[in-house]
């Protein structure tokens, strides 16, 4: 056995007994090896120079050191022609419209990149039929919009697939979990949607970045359009769900209205993800005194409670706005209640007109799906892209590598503009677009629901890198 003396070779055989053993305990297949297991055969073999094959030990056959020790799911995960990415995404319950939309753009990113398709290739410029000479092939399981469920999924990949990327989150309850593991695990992840300020804010890791818009940029970017219109001294009542995105979006935008315009917040109810009867919620803001009802929910739990509010009157006796917009709401919902919604989201399909790149994705997506991609897919989408980037420029799977690359902060083109990654806390900077909903007699064609207001650019409406409380954590 090359590279080994007598003892690293014994050290080595005992460490893959003791995975073996493992293995049993866990109940697992062979080849389904837990990440501790791994590791521990891995540090067995720390030190020794190069990849060394070693015969007759079953599914860990090989041993890498060189000058990196391993890390994570490297080498193994891109040591084959196939390199996998783990996607944990809610295709069923209140999130499942919006986790179908994302999963659609990570395919299609994936598809793209494997075959160098012009898109992929103005933004991630050096992928080769693959990145660095390896085909990547996505896999994916329903997550519910449930942390433990979503952990649970990639352990399972990292076990069977060695992925070298996580992604999902759609919750951004699952999105600071898998952050947690993706630190403890030493594997990239990049979340999808997520609108908690504290994704990349005190939840933040080191092995984490975002690329989508969030609560406090939205609040940022929605506030002067709201005070612009409506005035100051007005009254306000949140629907909040009761979990990190609806909490530091409710602060964000509300902090934004009282500091800026005087606005006085005259009630704040909080729902569980997932209510299906908002009736209480609503009893108590219609007698409030609100003059504006600013829904905070997201997925199917903002179409209940926004039919619910039409239902018992409420719209349009206030005026409905939107600060984090939820992907098919108008076409759920329906254009009458949508019409003259304000609302900030990450993309739009009309941008098309102005932006070549989005042009470019709308009609690749529209042709393979059947419809124009909302801002879930858009974001998936340029996510992988932008991870494709990294990896071929930093010419490595090795995941400090990659992350140094990241954390350059140099300027990279995004499908609406040119956008960077801010090393102190990996949170994107990039545009947030205002949208103001169309009235029915207005709407071009069955899914023109939208009018883009503004596109405001991101360094004007992100807070400080460190106003949130992002400490990184170790490369390894």
């Amino acid at each position: 056995m090359s590279g080994f003396d007598g003892k690293g070779r014994r050290r080595l055989l005992e460490a893959v007994a003791a995975a073996k053993k493992d293995d049993s305990e866990f109940g697992l297949a062979d080849g389904a090896t837990p990440v501790s297991s791994r590791r521990r055969v891995l540090r067995a073999g720390a030190g020794v120079a190069g990849a060394t094959l070693i015969p007759g030990l079953g599914h860990i056959g090989w041993v890498y050191a060189a000058d990196k020790p391993p890390i994570g799911t490297w080498p193994a995960g891109s040591q084959g022609n196939t390199v996998y990415i783990g996607a944990a995404v809610p295709l069923t319950g209140t999130y499942a419209v919006q986790g179908g939309d994302e999963l659609k753009g990570w395919e299609l990113a994936v598809e793209h990149i494997n075959t160098n398709h012009e898109l992929m290739k103005k933004l991630a410029p050096k992928i080769d039929k693959g990145v660095l000479g390896k085909k990547v092939e996505l896999v994916s399981a329903d997550s519910a919009a449930k942390p433990n469920q979503a952990v649970q999924a990639q352990q399972t990949f990292i076990n069977q697939k060695k992925v070298i990327l996580m992604t999902g989150s759609t919750s951004s309850a699952v999105a600071v979990a898998l952050n947690k593991f993706a630190q403890r695990e030493k594997i990239l992840y990049m979340p999808g949607i997520s609108g908690s300020n504290d994704t990349t804010g005190k939840d933040c890791v080191r092995y984490g970045f975002r690329q989508g818009f969030f609560g406090e940029m939205a609040a940022n970017a929605i506030g002067p359009v709201l005070v612009k219109n409506f005035g100051k001294n007005r009254k306000a009542a949140f629907m909040t769900p009761d979990y990190t995105y609806g909490h530091t979006t409710t602060k964000s935008v509300n902090d934004y209205l009282t500091q800026e315009a005087g606005w006085t917040m005259v009630t704040n109810q909080v729902s569980p993800l997932g209510t299906q009867d908002f009736s209480q919620y609503l009893t108590n803001i219609a007698n409030s005194g609100a003059e504006f009802l600013i829904n905070v929910n997201w997925g199917r739990d903002a179409v209940l409670s926004t039919q619910q509010a039409k239902q018992f009157g409420l719209i349009p006796k206030m005026t409905l706005v939107l600060p984090y917009q939820i992907p098919f709401i108008a076409r759920e919902a329906g254009a009458d209640l949508t019409a003259g919604v304000f609302a900030a989201t990450d993309f739009w399909w009309t941008l098309e007109d102005k932006y070549p790149l989005a042009k470019m994705f709308v009609e690749s997506f529209r042709k393979k799906y059947g419809y124009r991609p909302e801002w879930g897919a858009e974001n998936a989408y340029v996510s992988f892209a932008h991870w494709a980037r990294m990896v071929t420029e930093a010419g490595s799977f090795y995941p400090p590598d990659v992350i140094r690359q990241f954390e350059k902060g140099e300027t990279i083109p995004s499908l609406l503009g040119d956008v960077h990654y801010r090393p102190e806390d990996h949170q994107c900077v990039r545009p947030v677009i205002i949208v103001r909903g169309k009235a029915k007699k207005d709407m071009k064609n069955d899914e023109d629901f939208w009018e883009v207001l503004e596109v405001v650019p991101g360094q004007t409406v992100i807070q400080k890198p460190d106003a949130f409380g992002c400490k990184l954590g170790d490369y390894t």
